[in-house]
């Protein structure tokens, strides 16, 4: 029976596949796989919808970031926790209350009467995707064992973690041009019950037998430093960087997240072990995540800014553009995956990845008012769907081969905290210079219709640049951590030795 490996105690069952062969445990990956698809999509599927739910609901502009900044709020700083969790109690009825609880979370955001109602929603399913994601990582990398199995497994999960906030806006773009934007929250309720109807089925009851102690000084100190560092740079979107309330949450943020690491090194029982961070190619994977997160969201954000704003493109069309580039990433991450990365090792691949996406950005700020789809856009979206596909696929796999199972669930939080982390900074950061340089452009000239048109493509230029240097400083810390060769996994199960 394929279950989760290592140390067990008599009678204990451990959540895994309930039969036995290879048909059963792909079947766990699509239910691993949807589950993780909601949670992407919906960091942007709402996004299509925020015009018309203003409309709706009638709340302002400045409210407005409420809506996006509570999902990450409540996802980004419980992520860790929720990854313990997920260890501590078992990955199947974690994995099943987190989809359980999203979809509810989703229906009262979707019957929101009041601006009010839908933040708290949001910030529900923020809560209960902490829950899910980390579960769903772990229960892959605890299912997946063989080496040549594991690949496949990954290079699709790290296809729809990458491709999930292009495929939300299509959908974000169908639901709310043919139907309603409160379908972009209840589409959630399907997605919901198919993952939970096959998590059921297939998933083995039990809880760990080799459970970790809870480090609770460690969860106040990282769920805490986390939250700040997020609501530090939600807010610069919409305060300068000189505001007390953006660089006092940043300050207070860094020096929480200090704290951790000084108490992880003291606790008896540490939330994030030195085991799990200190190898070098779980080191490299992290920060692979992290820079790729902040240089993809910015992408998709400025990217469906240009298209509907400067082209013309109805919110459908938008999503239809960004097809291609998610096809690409699909073929690029399972290719990587079963063929490159058990050959070569993820030296080569992070880093080319990393340098073809960043020379995708540079192709971006090349784009004006003339420019076509086919001729223009469509190229460099394509080499971007290759690089990132590399990356994700890649980086996931190495980010938790060779955890023990008792570190599965933070191990995969880690993935999901660096990568969302990562969005929440980079899309800050691009937001401001962007507007930034929009601002500059505009210093001199007559406001006519041409010079806006032109001040904003002057916005999407800047923050391709610096999402192009996100990407070439990626290329360097990669190049840099990763070792040499094919990766040798360690047993799963055995006691762990940490690499330097």
């Amino acid at each position: 029976m394929a279950r989760e490996a290592g140390p067990r105690e008599a009678g204990t069952r451990r959540a895994g596949p309930r039969e036995e062969g290879p048909s059963h445990r792909w079947w766990v990956l699509g239910v691993i796989g949807l589950a993780q698809l909601m949670v992407v999509l919906d960091a942007t599927i709402v996004n299509i919808a925020l015009p018309s739910a203003q409309q709706d609901l009638g709340f302002s502009d400045g409210n407005r970031q409420w809506i996006v900044t509570a999902y990450a709020l409540a996802f980004g700083s419980l992520l860790l926790l929720g990854g313990r969790i997920a260890d501590l109690v078992g990955r199947r009825v974690v994995f099943l209350t987190g989809l359980v609880g999203f979809a509810v979370a989703s229906a009262i955001g979707g019957a929101a009467p009041s601006f009010e109602i839908l933040v708290l929603a949001r910030a529900l399913q923020g809560l209960f995707g902490a829950l899910l994601a980390p579960a769903a990582l772990s229960l892959l990398t605890t299912t997946f064992t063989v080496p040549k199995e594991r690949a496949k497994a990954f290079g699709i999960y790290g296809a729809i973690a990458g491709a999930g906030g292009a495929v939300g806006l299509l959908l974000g773009g169908v639901l709310t041009e043919y139907l309603d934007w409160r379908w972009c929250l209840y589409v959630n309720l399907l997605f919901a019950f198919v993952a939970f109807t096959g998590g059921w089925r297939l998933l083995t009851p039990g809880a760990p037998a080799d459970r970790p102690g809870l480090d609770i000084p460690g969860t106040l100190l990282v769920s805490a430093g986390l939250f700040c560092i997020v609501y530090g740079f939600s807010e610069a979107e919409s305060h300068a960087w000189s505001s007390p309330l953006t660089w006092g949450f940043l300050v207070a943020g860094a020096l929480l997240v200090a704290a951790f690491a000084w108490w992880q090194t003291r606790a008896a029982h540490p939330l994030l072990p030195l085991r799990v961070v200190l190898d070098r190619d779980r080191a490299a994977s992290f920060l692979a995540m992290f820079i790729s997160g902040g240089g993809m969201f910015g992408v998709f954000l400025f990217l469906t800014y240009y298209l509907q704003k400067s082209l013309g493109y109805s919110p459908v069309s938008t999503g239809l553009a960004f097809i291609p580039m998610v096809a690409c990433m699909i073929t690029s991450s399972v290719t990587t995956t079963n063929v490159l990365l058990l050959r070569f090792g993820a030296k080569p691949i992070v880093p080319t990845g990393m340098g073809i996406a960043a020379a995708a950005m540079v192709w971006l700020t090349a784009l004006d008012l003339n420019s076509s789809y086919a001729a223009h856009v469509l190229p460099p979206l394509l080499c971007l769907g290759i690089g990132l596909g590399a990356v994700f696929a890649t980086a996931m796999n190495l980010a938790t081969a060779g955890v023990g199972p008792r570190d599965a669930g933070v191990a995969s939080a880690t993935v999901n905290t660096s990568q969302q982390v990562g969005g929440s900074i980079g899309t800050a950061l691009l937001n401001t210079l962007a507007t930034s340089a929009a601002t500059n452009y505009l210093v001199g000239r007559r406001p006519t219709p041409s010079v806006a048109a032109q001040a904003q493509l002057e916005s999407y230029s800047t923050a391709y640049w610096w999402s192009a240097g996100f990407f070439a400083l990626g290329l360097v810390v990669t190049l840099f951590l990763y070792r040499p060769g094919a990766p040798h996994p360690h047993p799963v199960g055995e006691p762990e030795p940490v690499r330097a």
